[in-house]
């Protein structure tokens, strides 16, 4: 039943998502499968790291799907370029079992998770001084600031 209400949940919040919270959630999906299959190709379960891996590879194809190379040619250029070369280090860490490559993928993928999370973060910043501006909002005068002064 738990199984169940786990698989509801991530619906919801999959069908709920904005376009960009999606993104950090194939980063963070992408980043979860690959830290998992590195203990399984350290203890040569290579059935197991190759489903990860796998699942891994998945992600970053959905990645470089959706680009917009019409918006921006040239960052998506380099971000696909990006992803390509993850794609074959994890084709490296799949077929001859190397931990340095899915490791070499795994810290391309951190570093966009965290170029993602920065970016988020500013245009969060932006959209709520967006906000903020069209506001009509009374501007402080002596008896508000008297209500809410720390000092009594």
């Amino acid at each position: 039943m738990n199984a169940k209400i786990a698989q509801n949940y991530l619906r919801t919040k999959v069908f709920t998502a904005t376009p960009e919270q999606l993104q950090m959630m194939l980063y963070d999906g992408a980043i979860r499968f690959a830290e998992q299959a590195r203990p399984a190709l350290e203890k040569k379960k290579f059935d197991e790291s190759y489903t990860l891996i796998s699942r891994v590879q998945k992600i970053l194809a959905e990645l470089t799907s959706s680009l917009k190379h019409d918006v921006s040619p040239e960052l998506c250029g380099r971000l696909a370029a990006l992803y390509n070369y993850a794609y074959r280090k994890l084709i490296e860490a799949n077929v001859d079992h190397e931990l340095a490559s899915l490791d070499e993928a795994l810290n391309v993928l951190r570093y966009q998770r965290e170029t993602w999370a920065l970016l988020l973060d500013q245009l969060g910043k932006t959209k709520a001084a967006a906000v903020a501006r069209t506001l009509d909002m009374p501007a402080p005068n002596a008896r508000m600031e008297a209500s809410i002064s720390m000092q009594a």
